[in-house]
């Protein structure tokens, strides 16, 4: 999270600073990447790039808090996956047309890996919900937007995603 500064960096992108979109850009990608590499994981690169190719045709219009920022940006994210289709997620999988980033690196790191795979694990929506929750740092009202279901569903939702991990954990022999 940028915190106190992020009125500014948003301000400073929003008139074209490349360094203030790197920061956004910095501080969101990571936790994006790990939110598609849950719902959908043929594709997380490359929707992640669509996502921020759409962040930055509406950048100068958006108004609102670092909240309001990580929800846009989480919200836009989940649209292209919905636009995707299957022929889109195949070229993604031919060899050579992508070339590891940072991100991508980072993403190798084997106890991310190991706690993303005990997440896919889950039933989707729990692990959507855990994702956004956890990952991107939306609210319980954000996700319930975000994917049109009330506050209470989120909060059901996330409590027995994280009570369903707790179980995965124990039977593969993770403990505090």
């Amino acid at each position: 999270m940028i915190g106190d500064d992020f009125a500014a960096v948003l301000t400073a992108a929003q008139q074209g600073d490349e360094a203030a979109f790197a920061r956004l850009w910095h501080d969101g990608q990571p936790a994006l990447l790990r939110y598609l590499h849950v719902i959908a994981p043929d594709g997380a690169e490359d929707i992640a790039s669509e996502t921020w190719t759409q962040v930055v045709r509406g950048l100068t219009r958006f108004r609102g808090n670092e909240q309001n920022w990580r929800a846009w940006l989480f919200t836009t994210a989940r649209r292209r996956v919905i636009d995707q289709t299957l022929p889109d997620l195949a070229l993604a999988d031919l060899p050579g047309l992508r070339s590891p980033d940072a991100a991508d690196l980072a993403l190798e790191n084997l106890a991310t890996r190991a706690a993303m795979g005990v997440i896919e694990r889950l039933p989707p929506l729990q692990a959507e919900v855990i994702m956004l929750r956890v990952v991107a740092g939306l609210d319980t009202e954000a996700v319930g937007l975000l994917l049109g279901r009330s506050p209470g569903a989120i909060r059901i939702a996330a409590h027995r995603g994280l009570h369903r991990l707790a179980s995965l954990l124990a039977e593969a022999g993770v403990t505090r």
